[in-house]
């Protein structure tokens, strides 16, 4: 492996309280139900636009209303409620020490993106940031990740891609790469063996040893 491709909502970083703040001050403002931490979690990984339609009531008028008021308070974001996971930093210095490629690929808006990472990593830590841009569409389908391989001059074949959804399952398959379902994140292990995950890690520790063979 040369390249390794993250997700960041659930694998890089612990998201939720932050997306589910946001989210919630945009449905109490409106009147509507506020959503758990866990039907937050289940919400996550397919971009913001179905969060903020999965969040509201069936019957609601306002979606595109309330998409745009999610997202103008989200993209303002000062990250207080996201935070990294246990022996991640190490993990990833690691990684970049054995010459390895780091990619984030997310269905996060690109606005929120860099964000959250300047926040916890320093600015080119990772060689390829993609985000919801609308340039590409989102995952699970392939082209960004296909992209970002190309940009670091990797071939698919010598990338894993890392992550706690069924939409990183797919897309690993659907770009021709090797996955690796990350267990810290917001599905449970069945959820995404029936995405159809074969390799799984408990931690960014198991990752390593994984990828760099102890």
């Amino acid at each position: 492996m040369r390249a390794v491709f993250f997700d960041l909502d659930g694998t890089l970083c612990d998201t939720v309280g932050d997306i589910r703040f946001h989210v919630n001050a945009m449905l109490a403002s409106r009147g509507y139900p506020i959503l758990s931490v866990e039907q937050t979690k289940r919400y996550i990984g397919n971009g913001a636009r179905h969060l903020v339609e999965r969040a509201l009531p069936p019957n609601a008028e306002d979606t595109q209303d309330c998409y745009e008021q999610f997202m103008e308070s989200f993209s303002k974001s000062d990250g207080a409620l996201i935070s990294l996971y246990a022996g991640e930093r190490e993990a990833l210095e690691r990684l970049k020490e054995e010459g390895m490629r780091l990619a984030v690929i997310t269905n996060k808006p690109q606005a929120a993106v860099h964000g959250t990472l300047a926040k916890f990593f320093p600015d080119r830590f990772f060689d390829f940031v993609g985000g919801d841009s609308g340039m590409f569409p989102i995952k699970p389908d392939p082209s960004l990740t296909r992209y970002a391989a190309l940009s670091m001059r990797v071939s698919p074949a010598e990338c894993v891609f890392v992550g706690d959804g069924e939409t990183d399952v797919l897309t690993a398959r659907n770009a021709g790469m090797r996955g690796i379902a990350a267990l810290w994140g917001y599905r449970t292990r069945e959820q995404l063996a029936e995405a159809g995950a074969r390799e799984f890690a408990s931690g960014f520790g198991e990752l390593c040893k994984i990828l760099l063979g102890g």
